[in-house]
């Protein structure tokens, strides 16, 4: 098959790697001409929010699918209409791709999300109480789009933009749970993952499976799964962003239709990656299982603060020598603060020990610049 991906990411990346063990042709369409992607696929620079640069580049192929969801959907709906299969479809690429939508999706389907208020413009009042979160309704990923405001006085802070205007979790646990779902109708839920944030970058530090949960909310999240998975109404691998509050609580944050860093750690820890799951989604075959082998987690490695240019890893060799830890680079050649770059996945038999080798790695590895 012609497999069309709009974006040419590390996620695209990876799922080509994971893939290039069977018999498909991979596309893939993205504005920088050194792409992830760009050296490992039929590389097509352009813009994937361009809807005629879209439309061409599906056009001839079998199935297209997404690595980012800020790509142009009207455009994915004509490819569909034209009898192109889009995976996720077009539709819910729309309605996440969007907060206000997204919201509104979780509340028509009774899908616990924490209260919301949409604001259009700066002039409208707002009634949730301080403190409370903003999310710009389009183009936030990574921490970007995102900010807490706590005080009166940051409220002048505000962005302009439309926005969701989202009540504050007293945050226990931010949990992560990828769904699958094929054409064929058959479901596959990955084991729970917790997040560790870096608090100054607003990015994934480390992704820790399996979670110790109690049996209530496991269960308040396999609700969830099987309200949206019912919801949904499309083929696709779903990343849901799950917050657990201190009264024990789950409430979703937020649905990314692709994959997701939060799923990562299945390269090593699982019986199968999501990065297989989604070829098998992509391609209508059985869905693959899931279980987690052991003890797994994820650090990702991203530019150190005052260092941009050709990329260093330093320490790298010394991470080289551990054993049950895996390097994962993204081929990017520049870097940058904050740039995720790549990761590493480690194994232990102890979530203890987990958290112990996952420290230990994350001080031993720097990545700095010529």
């Amino acid at each position: 098959m012609k497999i069309g991906i709009l974006g040419g990411g590390q996620l695209g990346r990876m799922l080509i790697q994971s893939a290039l063990k069977y018999d498909d042709e991979f596309y893939t369409l993205d504005p920088a001409s050194d792409a992830p992607c760009h050296n490992i696929s039929y590389f097509t620079q352009g813009n994937f929010n361009d809807y005629e640069t879209v439309l061409n580049f599906g056009k001839d192929k079998d199935v297209v699918t997404i690595e980012i969801e800020h790509v142009n959907a009207d455009a994915l709906a004509e490819l569909e209409n034209q009898g192109i299969k889009v995976v996720p479809n077009a539709a819910i690429i729309k309605t996440i791709q969007q907060k206000i939508l997204q919201k509104e999706f979780y509340k028509t389907h009774d899908i616990p999300s924490p209260e919301f208020q949409v604001v259009w413009n700066s002039d409208e009042k707002i009634i949730v109480p301080l403190p409370f979160v903003q999310k710009m309704n389009t183009g936030g990923y990574d921490g970007k789009g995102v900010q807490v405001i706590k005080t009166e006085s940051e409220l002048q802070d505000l962005w302009k933009e439309p926005s969701v205007i989202e009540n504050l979790v007293d945050i226990d646990k931010e949990l992560s749970v990828i769904v699958a779902r094929n054409e064929s109708g058959e479901t596959n839920i990955f084991p729970v993952t917790e997040m560790v944030a870096d608090p100054k970058l607003n990015l994934l530090d480390f992704n820790v499976c399996p979670v110790l949960l109690t049996g209530d909310v496991q269960n308040q999240i396999d609700v969830i799964t099987e309200k949206f998975l019912n919801a949904v109404n499309s083929p696709g691998l779903f990343a849901i962003e799950l917050f657990l509050d201190k009264e024990g609580k789950v409430w979703v944050n937020e649905t990314a239709p692709r994959l997701h860093n939060s799923g990562h750690q299945s390269q090593e820890g699982n019986t199968n990656s999501q990065f297989e799951q989604m070829y098998r989604v992509v391609k209508n075959l059985p869905l693959a299982d899931t279980d987690a082998i052991t003890y797994s987690g994820m650090l990702n490695l991203v530019g150190a603060e005052g260092y941009a240019g050709k990329v260093v890893y330093q320490g790298m060799e010394d991470v080289l020598r551990l054993p049950e830890t895996y390097v994962h680079l993204y081929g990017k050649t520049e870097t940058k603060p904050g740039r995720k770059m790549g990761h590493i996945n480690v194994l232990a038999d102890s979530r203890e020990e987990l958290m112990e080798k996952l420290v230990q790695v994350k001080g031993m590895v720097k990545v700095i610049a010529e």
